[in-house]
């Protein structure tokens, strides 16, 4: 189960009242500032973007490659750990505006993980240490460290053995 918060609405979608829960001002802001990130080629100017505009969590010597699309509304509610790569294409929302109800949620990425080209990553999830997603999946349920996971819906292909099992099997 993700772990989101869900805030009912009255009246129309959620997303038709999507400035009761965020501010115009933030969401251009937000927007602009992804836009340039999302087509920048060099790495430390998309990290200081992320870190000291939109207010993400990012490691050290993370790697967001081209095209990546972090959430608009509440990108701050995104945490990735060091040396990890998201790949081309990928979208992290930390949010789902639905009919009756919007729902909000952290986004955690682990330490050297590395996420496939076209995947989706929905709220609430988070994704160990040493993971790794294969492109084009979406990302609905957290993922053990050290998992090759891929498909939609996702699904476990392979485990590899952490550091400390690694010493249990060779010891």
């Amino acid at each position: 189960m993700r772990d989101v918060e869900i805030y009912p609405v009255e009246g129309p979608n959620a997303l038709w009242q999507v400035y009761s829960t965020v501010s115009r001002f933030k969401a251009v802001r937000n927007f602009i500032f992804i836009q340039i990130a999302r087509y920048c080629p060099i790495l430390p100017v998309k990290n200081w973007i992320y870190r000291r505009i939109l207010g993400m969590k990012v490691g050290k010597h993370t790697a967001f490659a081209l095209m990546v699309m972090v959430d608009v509304f509440f990108p701050e509610k995104i945490e990735v750990g060091d040396n990890s790569i998201i790949g081309y294409n990928t979208t992290i929302l930390t949010h789902e505006y639905l009919i009756r109800e919007y729902r909000l949620g952290r986004v955690r990425i682990g330490a050297n993980v590395m996420i496939g080209a076209n995947t989706t990553i929905l709220p609430g999830v988070t994704i160990g240490d040493h993971a790794v997603v294969a492109a084009g999946s979406v990302v609905h349920k957290d993922v053990p460290a050290y998992a090759f996971v891929g498909g939609n819906p996702m699904r476990e292909i392979k485990r590899s053995p952490g550091r400390s099992e690694e010493k249990e099997i060779q010891g």
